[in-house]
This record gives C-alpha cells, structure tokens and sequence, in this order.
C-alpha cells in the first residue's frame, strides 16, 4: 500500500489543491488523508472498491470538513478596491483569504497528454473560479472534468447516483460560465513567443526599464502585493508606481519557475556579495502581453531558492 500511496500523492495534492485554493493547505489535507488511511487500512475491502476510489473518497471528506463555514477565497487583485500609485500599501488582507500559487512539482504529473489540460486546471484564475462551487459540486467537476473519472466512479466515491452526479456537473459548469475565470494563455514552456515575453520582461525589469515593462503591459493590466490590499489597475498607473524613487525592486533579479500552471519568477533581492529571495512572481499573458502580476511576499510551503552570487547567474539563455 505504501507505494501505491507514494504515487497517487501528487495527482491528489492537485485534487486537494483545486479544492482549497492553497497549495500549503493541500499538502496538509494530503498527510491527514493518508494518516487516516493507514489507520483504517485493516477495513479496506478491495472486492467493493479501488485503492484509489477509497482514497479519494477520504481525500474529498477532508477538504470538505476544511471548507466547512470557511470564506470562499479569491484572487488578491478582486479582494480590494483599487489604489493609486504613490498610495501606502494599507491594510493586510484577511488571512486565508486569496487562492494562493503552488510549486508544479506537487501537484502536476509529467505525462505530455495531459500536461496542458493539468496546467490550466491549476492556473490560480480557474482555483479562484472553482471556489464559486459548493464542495460537493466543486469536487465533481474536479473529478469528471479535470481527471475524467466516469460518472459511475464518482457516483461510487459520493455515495450517490450517477444520475445525481450528471446533474451536479451541469449545475457546476453552468455557474462557472457566470463566474468566468480571468483570461490567461495556457503556459506552454517551449513556445516561441512566450518566452520571448518572459525574456524581454526579465530583462527591462532587471534594468529597472519602467518603460520597456510598461511597453509589454496590457493597458488593462493589473498587479497586487498580497498580503497586502494594494493593488492597482490599468498600465499608466503600474508604470507610475515602478518609477517612484523608493521603488523597491530597484537592483533586483529574477529567476524563472512555474507556480500553479503559469509562468513565474523568483524575485531576488541583493544581499552582501549576491542575492537572497524576496518574493514570488506570477505573471498572466494573453496574445503577448501581460494581463497581471501578483508579487507574494509570503511563500509559506515553497522550497526557497539559496542565495547566488552573480557569477553564477544563468536565466532563460547563456549567462
């Protein structure tokens, strides 16, 4: 049992995580699944159900609990009205309150056939959309949709119909048409022309180029600082706030990763004779320019990166 365990562990990190929108949280319910499935591992009869179905099923129940009477979170930049730039950054959100990114490694498989579908799945537009659904419902269409179990599997793992479970489905697909998830091209590593995006931003953010970052904006585009409120819409005004005297991203570097399906940046800050982590950025592109960026200053969870001096800097390319 422990080695099927070990290899369903990250397929259902990435069911807990579309459940709860916090990939710490998703690790959590994960431990407190298995705890639980060792200790009733002498009850499991595998004539009435599948190792992975029992799993699930005890999977689904801890989320659910968790989500029992809790806020439904959402993405930073729709929790707060908008700022100015040159305003403080204010007061803090409520805590737990925002769909939090996740490293890829826990919670995507390396199959290629399902990579591109997984990658959106966990995009932190389409987690924040997901908390519109009742835990039931959020946990079908997780299910049927995005891990393409058949209705009678689910309707096994919910104790339930799968007449019931059809209907469950088109109740959840119906409301996240209403609650449609901000836009965001799906990431696509190997693509051209979204790493010579991401080049082009590293490079005029590196160089404090405020306008060659603004020239790669949307002008619609957003950005916030959770756990911070502050946030600010439209590119004339994220240029702005990146012009200021005391902005603080002034001599930093960026070193790229993939959080929750999309690409992203660890932000280093200098400290003594290199660099140290300051924050993680995400960035949301669509048809070549970038819709919003999201700096964390709180990475609870992530394996931070060591300090590097900059004699061993490498990003996209050659050094």
């Amino acid at each position: 049992m422990e080695e099927a365990l070990a290899e369903l562990r990250t397929e259902l990190t990435g069911y807990c995580y579309r459940m709860l929108g916090s990939g710490h949280e998703a690790e959590d319910a994960v431990q407190e699944t298995f705890e639980k499935v060792w200790r009733a591992a002498g009850r499991f009869d595998a004539e009435r159900a599948s190792l992975r179905t029992w799993v699930y099923r005890i999977a689904t129940n801890v989320c659910v609990d968790l989500l029992r009477g809790a806020a439904r979170r959402a993405l930073p930049i729709d929790l707060s009205p908008a700022s100015r730039a040159g305003e403080p950054f204010g007061t803090l959100l409520a805590a737990g309150a925002e769909v939090r990114p996740v490293p890829d490694r826990l919670v995507l498989s390396p199959d290629p056939a399902t990579l591109v579908v997984q990658r959106e799945s966990v995009r932190l537009a389409f987690v924040a959309a997901l908390q519109h659904l009742p835990a039931r419902q959020r946990s079908v269409l997780i299910l049927r949709d995005v891990l393409c179990w058949p209705a009678a599997d689910v309707a096994e793992l919910l104790a339930t119909s799968a007449a019931s479970v059809t209907s469950a489905l088109q109740r959840a697909r119906a409301t996240l048409r209403e609650v449609a998830p901000r836009p965001g091209d799906v990431f696509r590593p190997a693509d051209a022309g979204q790493q010579d995006l991401l080049k082009r931003y590293c490079t005029a953010f590196e160089s404090h180029d405020v306008a060659g970052l603004v020239a790669l904006l949307h002008e619609d585009a957003t950005t916030s600082m959770p756990p911070f409120a502050w946030c600010l819409r439209g590119r004339d005004q994220i240029g702005l706030a990146m012009a200021a005297p005391e902005a603080a991203c002034v001599g930093h570097r960026l070193v790229p990763v993939v959080a929750s399906g999309q690409p992203a940046f660890w932000q280093m800050r200098p400290a003594g004779d290199g660099f140290a982590p300051f924050a993680l950025l995400t960035l949301d592109i669509v048809d070549g320019r970038v819709v919003n960026t999201t700096t964390w200053l709180e990475t609870t969870g992530w394996a931070l990166p060591v300090p590097v001096a900059p004699s061993l800097w490498t990003l996209f390319g050659p050094a």
